[in-house]
């Protein structure tokens, strides 16, 4: 499978040159084609990627199907629609072996969310007497006030504040960067943390402008921020699958119940499309009977 490698070293570099996706977005691509991969080792078909032909491709589906469920697939197949078109793009392939291959019907998840009740439960249950109270309470505070994915907290810099103006600069996918509002509350504990916690800790080279860092001085890790949240969960018996993305999820649906548009909302959370945004418009039927009673002249 030597010559895999080569192909996909190729595809990787397009994708983080011209698209412009993150390394863990680029992994995930990849871990896609590993999946293949693994299945033609598995069944003795030795086939480079311009070999690959739709009969193989049929076999690999009907071989993971009793294996993970429609949505894994449904990623798993798109991944390796994207790469095989690269290998059309390039002149390696003529067509694609993926093209009358039916990707699943998943629908949409919805995604989880807390209750403003919940948030204050998971916060509240910080233990501030450690020192790495005031930084895991800031950073909570920043995810759901401002919305941000996991990668763009661990990622935020000092230089990014610009609380002056009551923004934050932050980094999202494909290195696009957008100003986010942040308000006086989350900037406040964000200040005592950087101010009287952070100052203590002994900073490695390199880490000197990130923000939240381990006690060793380095930037965090998303795990450790997911494992934060579960301890935190665990702590209050919250009985939800929760992770550092269901403040996201949370920020979002709190701002369109309280009527903000979605517009705003897509903004803020650096969605590149208003459809990506639109799956908020799952908020109970309840409030949107309201907004109907509102403001339709035929209520």
């Amino acid at each position: 499978m030597q010559s895999w490698k080569a192909y996909i070293k190729e595809y990787k570099h397009y994708l983080k040159l011209e698209r412009g996706l993150s390394e863990n977005t680029i992994e995930n691509y990849v871990f896609d084609i590993e999946k293949l991969i693994g299945f033609l080792i598995e069944n003795n078909i030795d086939v480079n990627p311009v070999q690959v032909t739709e009969e193989t491709i049929q076999q690999f589906v009907y071989a993971i199907s009793g294996k993970v469920n429609a949505r894994s697939q449904s990623r798993i197949l798109s991944g390796l629609k994207s790469f095989f078109n690269y290998l059309i793009f390039e002149n390696y392939r003529n067509t694609t072996p993926l093209e009358l291959i039916e990707i699943p019907k998943t629908g949409r998840k919805l995604p989880d969310t807390l209750s403003v009740q919940e948030i204050d439960l998971l916060i509240g249950a910080i233990d501030l007497s450690k020192d790495e109270g005031e930084r895991n309470r800031a950073m909570l505070e920043t995810l759901y006030s401002c919305g941000l994915r996991v990668s763009e907290l661990v990622g935020l810099k000092i230089s990014d504040l610009f609380f002056e103006e009551g923004f934050i600069k932050i980094t999202g996918k494909g290195n696009k960067q957008r100003f986010v509002p942040i308000g006086e509350s989350t900037q406040k504990y964000i200040l005592l943390y950087k101010d009287f916690v952070r100052t203590h800790l002994t900073i490695q080279k390199g880490h000197e402008d990130t923000l939240f860092l381990n006690r060793r001085g380095r930037q965090l890790t998303r795990a450790m921020v997911f494992t934060i949240i579960k301890d935190l969960a665990v702590k209050i018996g919250l009985n939800k699958a929760i992770s550092p993305h269901t403040f996201r999820h949370s920020f979002a649906t709190h701002l369109l119940e309280n009527g903000a548009d979605l517009r705003s909302i897509q903004m803020m959370l650096g969605h590149e499309s208003i459809t990506t945004t639109e799956v908020y418009m799952h908020l109970d039927r309840k409030f949107l009977s309201e907004v109907l009673h509102s403001y339709h002249p035929r209520k």
